[in-house]
This record gives C-alpha cells, structure tokens and sequence, in this order.
C-alpha cells in the first residue's frame, strides 16, 4: 500500500518540489542550534533558576556530549541536502527529533512542541518518499526477498 501511494507521489512535480523544500526546512532547523551546540556554544540565555535553563546548563556542561547533539544534528541536516544522503540523513534526523519532542513536553515547553511535532510529521514524509530505499535496505540488512 505505502510503495503504491509512494510510486504514484513520486511521479509528481508538486511533491518532487515540496520534497526539497522539506529538506531545506528541516536542514534550516538544524543549522543554528547543531552549530552552537558542536561549537561548544550555549543553545540559550535563560537562567538556571527555570527548570528549561537548568536542563539546557547540565547539557552544555556534558562535555563532549553537547558538541555530539551538535555534531549530529548540523551531520543529519547536511546529509538530508545530498540527494545520495537524504535517506540516510532522515533515519538520522528521526531519533533527534523524537528525543527532542519528548523533551520539549515532559518538560512542558510552550509552542515549541507544535513545531518539533510538525518536523517529525517532516521527517515521517521524508521516509515515506524514500519507501522503496528504505524497504530494499531492510531487505539487505533481514536476508529477505523484495
């Protein structure tokens, strides 16, 4: 069902270019908080005494743990630019973006939940576009026939 819907949306131009499109946004949302975080940066200015700003202080003094979320978001954003990648960038991209709407609603952020939510719905249409890749590799990786 998922390869029909895909094969038929494929073959069309408005979803080839709301394709890059989603791309670019998602590459854009990446872009500032993986370069400060890799760059050894602090993400934001609000101050311990907020549960936010105590969460994002203990995550700026892990170390070599805030430049890897760096390293991994501005990596996953990057890759979703090559058309080789983006496969690979979006399975990368998935993870980070559910790490991060989990944090973003346990710890009961405003808005920003709606918004990392519409970047997973982004990524979700990512992976459905490359269905068949992701179903060969699946294949490859279980031994099974397509």
């Amino acid at each position: 069902m998922i390869a029909t819907f895909q094969k038929q949306m494929r073959s069309l131009l408005f979803f080839k270019v709301f394709t890059w499109g989603t791309r670019f946004l998602l590459f854009l949302a990446f872009l500032p908080s993986g370069y400060k975080k890799l760059a050894g940066l602090r993400f934001t200015d609000i101050g311990t005494d907020n549960q936010v700003g105590f969460f994002f202080e203990a995550l700026f003094r892990s170390g070599y743990y805030w430049n890897f979320l760096g390293l991994m978001q501005f990596t996953s954003g990057i890759l979703l630019l090559v058309p080789r990648t983006a496969t690979f960038g979006a399975l990368l991209y998935l993870p980070i973006v559910l790490n991060i709407l989990v944090i973003v609603t346990s710890m009961h952020f405003t808005g920003t939940p709606v918004v990392v939510g519409m970047m997973l719905m982004a990524v979700f249409y990512l992976l459905v576009w490359d269905w068949a890749k992701i179903s060969a590799m699946t294949a490859i990786l279980f031994n099974k026939d397509l």
